[in-house]
């Protein structure tokens, strides 16, 4: 809870200007710790703390002195827009990581699944290396959907393109017979 500080607005010039705790701090319990206070050379408005003022009339000092309280509140509360928009950019940069991340996976993949489908003697068991960054990839992806930076249909979406480009790619080499489907088997 943010308290306005209310205060007197001096116009006159200080010769001094010092802040002072009181004798006894039972008397004034508020007044244990001051924090300094500002003033321009012709006038003054002090915001929070305790003041000992000298007046100077003419470069004559005098005689007494005149103290000024001030209502000290609470600090102010930090600002929640700006605290949104660093954790905002805290979890942009998280994001982009992870993202980051899932591409290079799936990237990484598709490159052996490309080099694989070229190569004109390759074996079955090549595809066993394959099937190890695939389950890499898989992992990564279904992690940055669970915590939320990827949407659970784009993570699915991913995983499926990678199994539909190996399945392609044995199919392609004759590793890999599809089952007719019931459809086209009784047309």
């Amino acid at each position: 809870m943010a308290v306005a500080a209310q205060c007197l607005y001096l116009s006159c010039t200080f010769q001094s200007l010092s802040l002072s705790s009181p004798s006894s701090s039972s008397s004034r319990p508020y007044a244990t710790a001051f924090k300094p206070l500002t003033s321009s050379a012709n006038t003054s408005f002090f915001s929070t703390g305790l003041a000992s003022v000298s007046p100077i009339i003419l470069g004559r000092r005098v005689g007494r002195s005149i103290s000024i309280v001030c209502e000290a509140g609470a600090t102010k509360k930090p600002d929640s827009a700006a605290k949104r928009a660093r954790q905002a950019e805290k979890r942009r940069l998280y994001n982009k990581a992870r993202k980051s991340e899932v591409r290079t996976r799936m990237r990484k993949v598709l490159e052996e699944l490309d080099a694989l489908r070229k190569k004109s003697e390759a074996q079955p068991e090549e595809v066993i290396g394959i099937e190890k960054l695939i389950a890499e990839a898989y992992s990564v992806i279904d992690k940055a959907v669970q915590v939320g930076t990827l949407h659970r249909n784009t993570g699915a979406r991913r995983k499926s393109r990678l199994a539909r480009r190996k399945k392609a790619v044995e199919i392609h080499h004759g590793w890999y017979t599809p089952a007719p489907s019931p459809t086209a088997a009784t047309a």
